[in-house]
C-alpha cells in the first residue's frame, strides 16, 4: 500500500503563502488523479484540489485563483502552492488518491492567523 507523508504546513499571516509537499512511499504514476484534502476542526474532510496524470487540474471554489496543485511522478510527490491565505484555510491538509483513497497520512497543519 502506498503511504503518504505531508509536510510544509505552519503558521502564516493572512495574505501569506505556503507550499505543501506530499511524498508517497511508492509510485504515484498508477494513481490517475491525486488530490489535496483538508479538514478543519468540526468539519468533514474536503477535496480542495486534484490533478490527473495528464496534468489536468480541478479546484474547489474555496481555492480557485489562490491554490495551485502540481505533481512530479518521478519524485512520487504532489505539491500544493497556496497564496493569499485566509483564516478559513486553517485546517489539516492531506494528500491521497481521488477515485480511491489509500491509508491516510498524518497530514500537515496549516494555521492562518494574525
Amino acid at each position: 500500500q502506498v503511504q503518504f507523508v505531508e509536510s510544509g504546513g505552519g503558521l502564516v499571516q493572512p495574505g501569506g503563502s505556503l507550499r505543501l509537499s506530499c511524498v508517497a512511499s511508492g509510485s504515484i504514476f498508477g494513481i490517475y488523479a491525486m488530490g489535496w484534502y483538508r479538514q478543519a476542526p468540526g468539519n468533514q474532510r474536503e477535496l480542495v484540489a486534484s490533478i490527473t496524470n495528464g496534468g489536468s487540474t480541478n479546484y474547489a471554489d474555496s481555492g480557485k485563483g489562490r491554490f495551485t496543485i502540481s505533481r512530479d511522478n518521478a519524485k512520487n510527490t504532489v505539491y500544493l502552492q497556496m497564496n493569499n491565505l485566509k483564516p478559513e484555510d486553517t485546517a489539516v491538509y492531506y494528500c491521497n488518491g481521488v477515485a480511491r483513497t489509500r491509508p491516510w497520512g498524518q497530514g500537515t497543519l496549516v494555521t492562518v492567523s494574525s
